[in-house]
């Protein structure tokens, strides 16, 4: 059900840019699920899409114990007035989304708004924090969450993966007291919420995990589990091993031995599931490679660096996708 929206008398003050099946989650978690109705829509936390109307829209959510609940959502159009009262801003888009979705709100936002991305990879942070110079009084944050959700459909998903959400902040104004409270919601189900500072470190250990686990699956078209075969283990170390000598560079300290127990481990709890790359591939979708993989090529042409291994991923995986794209139907 979709109906046009006017502004709520109580305005909300979190948006979540991205409704795709973690911008959903993180709505429903902040939103208090339990105690809203499709009467009573969430009133301080609203969806941001690129619909040319604000609109109110019935969401469905299934929760880790299979209970399935119905909310009604506001979702703002992009030139919404309500845009100047969010001071809370959680971007769930793509890595390759992040930039082209955010640049157009920052002038709209609450002066002391603060940002949070939320994607997988990294590079994104470089193009936002060098746009908040000209709004000096917002903030950002960077994180990872490792909580999972499958889209049922376009307006329901389901909670299917328990895992910890990790934060810290990056650049600008900080998190206000308040509003690290109200995050707090993120870690309702006894799932846990982590800050950190510096917060570069924690994501260059998820990097480690993405750029293992998301390309080699891709391209062998495999779950993850498969991937603790002993022919991947070579491959596996090399990537881990140039990813650490970046990392090195940029200042960011990590034991190889750790990371790649850290991969084999999330081989094993994850071993029937199938990376967010290699769906992307298998739906004809953009992938994120150059956040990942292509992020560590990236940094080391910066100090000279030889990452043979990481660039034959982005390489073979760009190849893939174009190929994907020459068969589909014009």
């Amino acid at each position: 059900m979709v109906v046009t929206s006017k502004p709520h008398p109580t305005q909300a003050n979190i948006a979540i840019l991205g409704a795709g099946a973690i911008g959903q989650l993180m709505f429903h978690k902040l939103g208090l699920t339990g105690q809203a109705t499709e009467a009573e829509p969430i009133r301080d936390v609203v969806l941001i899409g690129r619909q040319p109307h604000t609109q109110q829209h019935t969401l469905q959510f299934t929760d880790s114990n299979g209970q399935t609940h119905d909310t009604t959502a506001t979702i703002l159009n992009r030139n919404d007035a309500q845009l100047e009262n969010i001071n809370l801003l959680l971007v769930c888009v793509k890595a390759y989304q992040v930039e082209h979705a955010l640049q157009p709100l920052l002038s709209k936002l609450a002066q002391h708004c603060h940002i949070v991305l939320l994607h997988n990879g990294l590079g994104p942070h470089l193009a936002v924090s060098a746009a908040l110079k000209h709004f000096p009084d917002l903030g950002l944050s960077l994180g990872t969450t490792s909580q999972a959700a499958l889209k049922i459909s376009q307006w329901h998903i389901k909670h299917t993966g328990v895992g910890v959400t990790q934060l810290g902040h990056y650049c600008g104004t900080p998190l206000s007291a308040e509003l690290k409270h109200r995050l707090q919601a993120l870690h309702r189900d006894n799932q846990p919420l982590e800050w950190h500072q510096p917060v570069l470190p924690i994501l260059w250990q998820k990097l480690a995990i993405n750029a293992a686990i998301n390309p080699l699956s891709a391209l062998n078209q495999c779950a993850n589990g498969q991937l603790a075969a002993e022919e991947y283990q070579p491959q596996i170390t090399a990537i881990i091993d140039e990813l650490v000598n970046v990392a090195k560079c940029d200042g960011i300290e990590l034991v190889p031995a750790q990371l790649l127990n850290r991969v084999k481990q999330v081989i094993a709890l994850t071993s029937a599931n199938f990376s967010s790359m290699y769906q992307d591939v298998a739906h004809h979708r953009a992938t994120e490679i150059d956040y990942i993989n292509g992020y560590i090529c990236q940094q080391a042409k910066r100090y000279n660096l030889a990452t043979p291994t990481n660039q034959s991923l982005v390489t073979k995986i760009a190849t893939l996708s174009q190929q994907d794209k020459a068969s589909q139907p014009t």
